[in-house]
């Protein structure tokens, strides 16, 4: 059976941030604190995540403008309709080396990730008290791409994703509106804007509008639980 909450209002964490429309105009609003699974909740319900590199102090984030994806209005083109066959998708049951993947094939890629020790365990953590969620592409029984993140209210906070096979993660992608969608939610929180995302349907928005949809989505009675 599904069990359906409300996720807590704001005023039940301590953590406070800075006014996340006050953010610089590259979206850079805090530095500091720490990775406390608290912290990271509260950040995320108030339209603000954590994005920085090894050498850098924990830095904290609300671009404008915001990269979203109303789940009903994903493009799944010809070939990725073919593609969509050729995986199986799975939800929930390998999380933490989804989290590895996406930080490794950037790293094999030369590029940086903010995906640490130390976030994956909180993440991980998270995870088992059913706020994060993975999703994930198998060929012939091998994960091949997938994405994680956040499942708050009606909104599904994206935080990275990876593929060792062409579509992979687009059919990932796919599947996590499905099921987005079949749960009560209505959008995904990309973050930062990208041309990959906006040809699969990812809309840039002011921020304001973002952390508005943020409040509303907040309220959204949805289901709470493992996805599997």
């Amino acid at each position: 059976m599904q069990e359906t909450i409300y996720i807590p209002r704001l005023s039940t964490f301590s953590y406070i941030f800075p006014d996340p429309s006050k953010a610089d105009p590259k979206g850079l609003l805090a530095w500091g604190g720490d990775l406390k699974k608290e912290r990271i909740l509260s950040a995320y319900m108030q339209g603000i995540f954590p994005w920085y590199n090894a050498d850098d102090p924990l830095l904290w984030w609300s671009p404008n403008p915001r990269l979203i994806l109303k789940t009903k209005d994903v493009k799944v083109s010809k070939s990725l309709k073919k593609s969509l066959k050729k995986f199986e998708i799975r939800f929930d049951t390998n999380f933490k080396k989804v989290m590895s993947l996406c930080r490794d094939v950037r790293i094999e890629n030369g590029e940086d990730s903010w995906i640490s020790d130390e976030l994956i365990e909180v993440f991980s953590s998270l995870h088992v008290e059913h706020f994060a969620h993975s999703v994930e592409s198998y060929y012939k029984g091998e994960l091949v791409g997938g994405l994680y993140g956040l499942y708050l209210g009606g909104m599904f906070c994206g935080e990275s994703m990876f593929s060792t096979k062409s579509d992979a993660s687009k059919s990932a992608l796919v599947a996590l509106c499905s099921k987005v969608d079949e749960l009560g939610g209505d959008f995904i929180d990309c973050q930062i804007p990208t041309e990959h995302l906006k040809s699969m349907g990812a809309i840039e928005i002011k921020r304001d509008e973002f952390l508005s949809m943020v409040e509303n989505s907040l309220e959204t009675k949805s289901y709470f639980g493992n996805w599997s």
